[in-house]
């Protein structure tokens, strides 16, 4: 069988055109959003802790303010756009379609993966008109970018798929993503923590991710680098794993 492109850009541009309806919405909220920030934790809690690691507070916390957008979007996006089809019904058109499922995954996840670097990209040029921003590995920056959002892309799809009502689409984003992105180093540094907090806190899948991320921007962060990428390349083998056997047993797909 061949690769069946004109099925992957016909669902890639279907989410983007959903994308492109509400564009205005989409990238000016989280440039209003991380101007608040800003103010709050730039301002109010820079004017205390002036500095974190030898970095300075307001440009600290940027990796972790795009971090806590794209996690989210990421998740929405492709939870979203998966769990549509499945509401209104035409999800058992996509599985009679000759689509495969990888097709159907790069339709899907391309999109929203592409919505989400947007508004990182958006957080990334606010957050220049209140800080200088040094990048000390600009293309590991990237690549760390579209690894955390396609990886967090997946999870969302399979969110998508898991998800049974609209409550349960929103209730992993609201009730444990974003408190985890909160407790993971966003907007402090876990050496800062006393203990037990800091052994505890490196339970906390999230810290991984921020800390990598950071150290793309300052050359340095809570934990190895090693261990960030490590960890990153897991979740996307693991969502990747899931999302196989979720289309090779059908798994809400065909009921």
């Amino acid at each position: 069988m061949t690769f069946n492109h004109r099925a992957v850009a016909a669902i890639y541009k279907f989410e983007m055109h959903r994308f492109a309806r509400t564009l205005m919405t989409g990238l000016i909220v989280p440039a209003i959003t991380t101007s608040l920030y800003f103010v709050v934790f730039g301002s109010a809690i820079g004017s205390r802790m002036t500095q974190v690691d030898g970095i300075p507070y307001a440009a600290f916390i940027v990796p972790g303010l795009i971090m806590l957008s794209m996690f989210t979007e990421s998740i929405n996006n492709a939870s979203f756009g998966i769990y549509m089809p499945k509401w209104v019904g035409t999800i058992y058109e996509l599985n009679s379609a000759p689509v495969s499922p990888l097709e159907t995954i790069l339709g899907y996840i391309g999109a929203a993966a592409t919505k989400s670097l947007s508004i990182g990209l958006v957080i990334f040029a606010t957050a220049h008109l209140f800080v200088s921003l040094p990048i000390a590995h600009p293309f590991a920056m990237i690549g760390f970018l579209v690894l955390i959002a396609v990886s967090f892309c997946l999870f969302g799809f399979i969110l998508g798929l898991w998800a049974q009502s609209w409550e349960q689409l929103s209730i992993i984003p609201m009730l444990i993503v974003t408190p985890m992105t909160f407790l993971g180093g966003a907007f402090y540094s876990v050496h800062i923590l006393p203990e037990p907090w800091r052994t505890i806190t490196l339970f906390n899948p999230v810290v991984y991710l921020i800390s990598g991320f950071r150290w793309t921007f300052f050359g340095k962060g809570d934990v190895s680098i090693g261990i960030s990428m490590a960890f990153v390349t897991a979740m996307l083998l693991a969502c990747v794993g899931i999302i196989w056997w979720i289309f090779r047993t059908g798994y809400r797909l065909k009921k």
